[in-house]
């Protein structure tokens, strides 16, 4: 929203159908796209959904995977064409998580390791570790899998909003892996929120996210830690605290081992 210029610059890097959803800009951004980049498909919204914008995009594709991509984000050349083959190899497979290179520099984002030594494991049928999370702008989806779990929702907003997702796609028998030979461009936007601004961010989702998914135990734990380190995100989730109650519906046993394994692993 509002980076024109980081938008047009990572759109031209992109390979294969493209659909932009633009959260409300006001910068102009959806008429220079239309004038320079008229294969794009773009999909201009009237106010910013977050996260639930993606879901639009989804929706519109036509293809039965599709890879997401933030304004300052592009997939490596080649990649979507061997994102799309592992996912014809695996019928169970239904959302990747690629490694991120970040900056000009091209440093490996940590969260890489993180995923590799998945407490998880890896399934057989699956093409990497086995994941109960994943970075939004390095994922690639099957489709329909996608659409059927809800995609993102209008109750986390952004950012935070994979989490629901992973519970809801496990719950429904998917897996989700992260594949290291898979590769994302990651130029972080300077016009980014500070980070004590993003941790709250964060927190609100995650705490959010606890009442839609997770055991009423679970939650008061989160309503506990949230408010002795980010009690700005208690009153932030406040107003959408009813939206998550009528959405809630507890993770499966299954899940919530993951979530368990994963968290006493650190």
């Amino acid at each position: 929203m509002n980076r024109r210029e980081e938008l047009l610059a990572s759109l031209r890097r992109h390979e294969g159908p493209v659909v932009l959803v633009d959260n409300g800009s006001t910068d102009g951004t959806v008429e220079a796209v239309r004038e320079q980049l008229p294969h794009v498909d773009v999909v201009a919204l009237p106010a910013n959904r977050g996260a639930a914008a993606r879901t639009i995009g989804v929706e519109r594709a036509r293809t039965p995977y599709v890879a997401f991509a933030d304004d300052d984000s592009w997939w490596a050349p080649g990649m979507l064409e061997r994102g799309a083959d592992l996912f014809d190899a695996s019928p169970r497979l239904a959302l990747v998580c690629a490694r991120i290179l970040v900056g000009p520099e091209e440093r490996p984002d940590g969260i890489g390791d993180l995923m590799a030594r998945s407490a998880l494991g890896t399934d057989d049928d699956l093409p990497g570790p086995s994941l109960l999370g994943f970075v939004a702008c390095a994922a690639m989806v099957r489709r329909d899998a996608f659409l059927e779990a809800g995609g993102f929702d209008d109750v986390v907003f952004f950012p935070g909003e994979e989490e629901r997702l992973s519970y809801d796609l496990a719950a429904a028998g998917h897996g989700l892996a992260y594949v290291e030979d898979l590769v994302v461009h990651h130029h972080p936007s300077p016009s980014r929120d500070a980070p004590r601004e993003r941790q709250v961010r964060i927190a609100r989702a995650a705490l959010l996210t606890a009442v839609m998914r997770r055991p009423w135990p679970a939650v008061a734990r989160s309503l506990v830690t949230t408010l002795r380190s980010h009690p700005a995100a208690v009153r932030r989730a406040l107003p959408s605290l009813r939206a998550a109650l009528r959405a809630r519906r507890p993770n499966p046993p299954a899940v919530e081992a993951g979530i368990r394994a994963l968290r006493q692993a650190g």
